[in-house]
């Protein structure tokens, strides 16, 4: 009961402090590290500790199929080339500079386990960086960069984690007899994904049941990971082409009465989620307190500022030394166009701040805790994972917003460009289906609505403004036919969906006019029922 007490203040406190950091501009994880740490110094907190094996199935899934649901297919082919440096390059340089360091620092600490914890704090999280960026309207193309960074060397630490950590309890590994298994996890992940998604998909076509239907995708997405897991595949790559998967085909699936509300209730979960985990690390780092004489703390403490200090350095390397490398290759073929389609993220600016954005979160704190416990140096590598966390979150997350505006790193726009063309294309479909209608005072009363809606629409494509209040809905009659209007919407959905599928918009712009149709097609079904409702009056 008194762990349940402390929770339940915390998540409380999570909120004020989500608050405070929407106020001050700052990512709120890094205020929950602050809470975290704090939490393990204050007196008569009870000690709690994780099953190992629960802790990357309850934090990274949710919050990896949560970020893999919104990624654009579209955008990551055209950016596949600055995230696989990031995602592979930069997470290899980081367990390699990490494991040096800690093995001169720990010279009896494992191979094995240094690698170990140089994938544990090798993978950055893209929520505590596009959090403070989304706020300040960057160019798109920076934040489909740290966005499919984070989907991808998740994928690549944590199997470079889970060899690691086999290595340390079976006592050695060969390199080259593990190729083929990791080839053969990535296959089989990728099938086992786009398997799994389909009967996902077939059973939720089949539920109508709000409540339910939201509980039965939270099971999908743990019972992805489990079987993914009982397999002996990979967990992670599993549910990232799940979750892209479902993406993809979901929005001609799933009708709008539950997807607003499931959208709602994910992003509580995710938020939930965060909190906890850094509560459950406070909860550790007391025992490791209580455990650390002053010499051991004291190391702890050099051994978690060392390695922060490199994490960082060995990104800005990276990212640096890349930037500068393409930047070169460009300039002596002498093609600018060749320039910019490498991307903001190359020049010197952008380089700058994706190499600065490089905070630890969640993966980092679930794979430290899901170490078994009789690991070696557990503790050792607990406190220094958290402490890595905890210096990038507050050190980089905190002054990510004043590098971001010195640098007027600006929105190129290109994300309301599609949303407004797709818009005026979506309501021409929605009037096409309705003009199919014969002729009444309700079918005059639609036409009006959406000729209103698509004025508007081309008004905005021409003057190049976006719409921020959704499309306007006059009033109207109480008996609107109930089949035109569900012609129109579905009109407008295969249309965006099309658009979608032959690349003419991505992903962003999709997601931002399917809540906007969600919401109308809402309001129509208000409409709909008081108009059932006045017939059954009279």
């Amino acid at each position: 009961m008194e762990v349940f007490q402390v929770v339940i203040a915390l998540l409380i406190g999570g909120a004020a402090l989500a608050a405070l950091a929407r106020r001050i501009g700052a990512p709120y994880p890094a205020l929950m590290a602050l809470a975290g740490a704090g939490l393990a110094l204050i007196p008569g907190t009870p000690t709690l500790v994780l099953d190992p094996e629960l802790a990357l199935a309850l934090f990274v899934a949710p919050v990896l199929e949560d970020a893999a649901f919104g990624a654009s297919p579209r955008d990551l082919r055209t950016n596949w080339r600055p995230i696989a440096s990031l995602a592979l390059g930069a997470v290899a340089l980081t367990v390699v500079v990490v494991a040096v360091v800690v093995r001169a620092l720990v010279p009896e600490m494992p191979w094995a386990a240094a690698i170990a914890l140089g994938a544990i704090v090798a993978p950055p999280d893209a929520a505590a960086a596009t959090a403070v960026l989304r706020q300040l309207r960057p160019p798109h193309r920076l934040l489909v960069i740290l966005e499919g960074e984070s989907l991808v060397n998740d994928a690549s630490a944590l199997l470079i984690y889970r060899l690691a950590v086999g290595a340390t309890v079976a006592g050695a590994i060969s390199g080259w007899s593990v190729m083929p298994t990791l080839l053969l996890v990535t296959l089989g992940s990728i099938v086992l994904g786009l398997v799994l998604s389909r009967i996902a998909l077939a059973v939720n076509a089949r539920i109508r049941d709000i409540a339910t239907a939201v509980i039965v995708q939270f099971c999908n997405t743990f019972g992805v990971w489990i079987v993914a897991e009982r397999l002996h595949l990979s967990g992670i790559i599993t549910m990232v082409v799940f979750a892209m998967a479902v993406a993809k085909r979901a929005p001609g699936i799933l009708p709008a009465r539950i997807r607003v509300p499931a959208w709602a209730v994910w992003e509580v979960a995710v938020f939930v989620l965060n909190v906890l985990a850094f509560i459950l690390v406070g909860f550790q780092l007391k025992s490791i307190a209580g455990r650390a004489s002053g010499s051991t703390g004291m190391r702890y403490l050099i051994v978690a500022s060392v390695v922060c200090g490199s994490v960082i350095l060995a990104r800005i390397v990276w990212v640096s030394g890349v930037a500068a490398i393409s930047r070169w290759y460009c300039s002596l073929r002498r093609n600018r166009a060749s320039l910019s389609r490498v991307g903001i993220e190359l020049t010197v600016r952008g380089a700058a701040v994706v190499s600065w954005a490089g905070m630890r979160g969640t993966v980092t704190l679930a794979a430290a805790l899901a170490l078994p416990t009789a690991f070696p140096s557990r503790d050792l590598i607990l406190a220094t994972a958290f402490g890595v966390t905890l210096g990038t979150l507050v050190l980089q997350g905190m002054t990510l917003r004043p590098l971001l505006l010195f640098f007027r790193l600006k929105d190129d726009g290109s994300v309301e460009r599609e949303v407004r063309q797709a818009r005026v294309e979506a309501v021409k479909a929605a009037l096409a289906a309705v003009a199919g209608h014969s002729e009444t005072e309700t079918i005059r009363f639609l036409k009006q609505s959406f000729e209103l809606q698509l004025l508007r629409a081309e008004k905005e494509l021409a003057e190049g403004m976006a719409n921020s209040e959704g499309p306007a809905m006059s009033a109207g009659p109480q008996n609107v036919d109930g089949a035109a209007v569900r012609a129109a919407t579905q009109a407008q959905r295969r249309e965006l969906m099309a658009l979608r599928d032959n690349k003419t918009i991505g992903d962003a712009a999709f997601q931002q006019l399917e809540e906007e149709f969600d919401w109308m097609e809402l309001g129509w079904a208000e409409l709909l029922r008081q108009g059932d409702r006045v017939h059954e009056e009279r």
